[in-house]
């Protein structure tokens, strides 16, 4: 039976609020939904997160086996295999939600703040946090470049991709932007 956009925004909402909640029900994490899922996946949403150890959007979204398909890099950045596994989903698996997550604290960010020469591949990562930086100004607060980068790599991820961009414009795909606390759990959708 199929979703909709506002039914799976609403689940998201409802599991983050078990999540900071501390009651996780952890429905769809048995041999029986691993049994079900082997002939195929249809994740309602597509998590764009930050690779940091503290940042599990399975367990902040409550969310069992199947549901979601996330994709983790420093930065919550739109690289090109990240946007590659977003047409994925959203052209062969019917995704309908894509959540940029990013969260508070981030090292990338405060890497992309601090400048610096860190070697060609965190320089090349970190250029795509830089547009943020410079948006934000000089003396802007961490939490508030974190959130310019979710909105700015909302609107990367149309920009780069046709196929994003026409399931957006067709009304079958939203994208979120969102911040995760972390002393609290809570995601807050921007």
């Amino acid at each position: 039976m199929a979703i909709t956009i506002d039914e799976v925004v609403s689940k998201l909402k409802q599991g983050n609020d078990n999540f900071v909640a501390d009651k996780l029900d952890g429905k769809l994490q048995d041999s029986t939904r691993r049994d079900h899922l082997t002939s195929g996946q249809a994740p309602h949403t597509i998590v764009l997160s930050c690779a940091d150890s503290r940042v599990v959007p399975e367990l902040a979204f409550d969310s069992g086996l199947g549901e979601l398909f996330v994709i983790r890099v420093a930065g919550n950045v739109a690289n090109v295999s990240s946007v590659a596994s977003i047409e994925y989903a959203v052209a062969h698996l019917g995704t309908q939600v894509i959540v940029v997550m990013g969260h508070e604290s981030c090292g990338a960010v405060t890497a992309a703040v601090a400048g610096g020469d860190n070697g060609p591949n965190l320089n090349t990562l970190l250029g795509y946090i830089k547009p943020a930086v410079d948006a934000c100004g000089s003396g802007a607060d961490l939490a508030d470049i974190v959130k310019k980068n979710t909105e700015l790599v909302k609107g990367d991820l149309t920009s780069k991709s046709t196929i994003i961009a026409d399931a957006v414009n067709s009304g079958k795909v939203v994208i979120k932007p969102a911040y995760y606390n972390l002393g609290s759990g809570k995601v807050d959708f921007l």
